[in-house]
């Protein structure tokens, strides 16, 4: 079967196109987000215990979002999204409160709670909604639109907070500031199409263990494919990796703000502030476009697993790269391949997706899958950050880099895709 999405395909703006897009755009307004790591250290948080709070974050993840998926599936995806949104809201407020590592960790495990029941559950969504319309082999496409509208709210994201760093002088507030957009985003999900629950289950007394049950039964039977396996690791290994080491950006933007003979007159935290805002600005603007083109990237290969694998391996390559440039104090060459892990995930995350829906049997799991697929990141990514962490601490942000994409690129060979057909 050669690639479904070699040529281009129209599908219908409509209404719910934009809500999907809007949903993306105010979700990934974490106006905390570019400065999360510096706010970390500057309350007296080590590597070592940054990368232990993302393994929390991960960790917990990891342990509620098959249990999310199936609840998604099986008693309403919008009720499920609506809890999960009220978690996040909680988890700021909590950042804003938190003052040692014990307060940190119960703000990022509510913020795991809420990501455990959203990852997952809208892609879902979005799939369910391009089978009603039959629109079903446009997944790269469609789907790329929004992650684009997701990254350009990132953009978005990183310029407001600058400003509000800028005239606070604070990273703290950037928390309460963000609980607005997300409050948004929690009116939007209500406002979907009842259609969009999902039709496994209805809330009826009785009925509700036995499609547990049975969700979970096609769960463990869909597993026993090692083609999923296959496709689900050659996703989540490199998603994985990208979440543990993409805020490791900040520091490294720290050291080329307070370098720059500019601004001077500024404090230096309102210099990292300007630097680190414009930086994360382009290159969620560059991601917005990375996601939205990966459609007509992966139409020039008759294969989705041509493209998937040869964008693992450079953006382990890129990482690499980044970490002995950093080291030798050539600091825009580093920032420019970091720039790079950003931008191969984003080009290759909608075409993975869409190559991890075709290698199911039964559709009506889809949420169930795909909460698995990122279960699988977040176990990858639980193992990387506190590496990198510790590393740091140890040798130094470069090597800590270095040392753990090498090892990913050298374990390539186990979550490569066999050449061949897609199914």
């Amino acid at each position: 079967m050669t690639n479904p999405n070699s040529a281009q395909r129209k599908f219908t703006k409509d209404l719910q196109y934009y809500k999907f897009c809007s949903y993306g755009f105010l979700k990934n307004l974490r106006l905390f987000e570019p400065f999360l790591i510096l706010f970390l250290l500057e309350n007296g948080i080590s590597f070592l215990q940054i990368g232990i709070l993302y393994s929390i974050r991960e960790i917990t993840r990891n342990l509620l979002e098959i249990p999310a998926g199936v609840i998604a599936d099986s008693l309403g995806r919008k009720r499920t999204m609506v809890f999960s949104f009220s978690f996040y809201i909680i988890s700021f407020v909590g950042f804003y409160f938190a003052q040692d590592f014990s307060f940190f960790i119960l703000a990022m495990i509510l913020y795991a709670i809420g990501d455990a029941f959203r990852t997952g559950t809208h892609k879902a969504m979005i799939f369910d909604y391009l089978k009603m319309k039959g629109w079903e082999d446009q997944k790269v496409w469609y789907y790329g639109h929004t992650r684009s509208w997701s990254q350009l709210g990132s953009a978005v994201s990183a310029l407001v907070a600058a400003f509000i760093v800028v005239f606070t002088q604070s990273y703290r507030l950037i928390f309460i500031f963000s609980i607005i957009p997300y409050l948004l985003d929690l009116f939007l999900i209500i406002s979907y199409p009842k259609e969009l629950n999902g039709n496994i289950a209805r809330f009826e007394k009785g009925k509700v263990w036995a499609t547990f049950k049975n969700v979970f039964l096609d769960f463990v039977f869909s597993f026993k494919e090692l083609k999923v396996l296959k496709a689900i690791a050659n996703l989540s290994v490199i998603t994985g990796y990208y979440r543990a080491v993409k805020d490791f950006l900040q520091p490294v933007l720290k050291t080329f703000a307070l370098g720059l003979p500019v601004l001077l007159f500024m404090e230096d935290k309102q210099r990292e502030a300007i630097v680190i805002g414009l930086v994360y600005f382009f290159i969620y603007l560059l991601t917005s476009f990375a996601a939205r083109n990966s459609g007509r990237f992966s139409s020039k290969y008759n294969s989705l697993k041509t493209p998937l694998n040869y964008t693992i391996i450079i953006g382990f390559i890129a990482g690499i790269l980044s970490g002995i440039f950093f080291e030798s104090g050539m600091i825009i060459l580093s920032i420019l391949f970091f720039i790079g892990i950003y931008l191969i995930e984003n080009l290759r995350k909608p075409i993975g997706i869409s190559y991890v829906t075709e290698t199911i049997n039964k559709k009506d799991i889809l949420a169930t899958v795909l909460s698995a697929e990122s279960q699988a990141h977040t176990i990858v990514a639980a193992i990387v950050a506190p590496l990198i962490g510790f590393l740091a601490d140890q040798f130094g942000l470069a090597y800590a880099i270095i040392i753990a994409s090498s090892v990913l690129l050298l374990l390539s060979p186990v979550y490569l895709l066999k050449k061949g057909k897609d199914k």
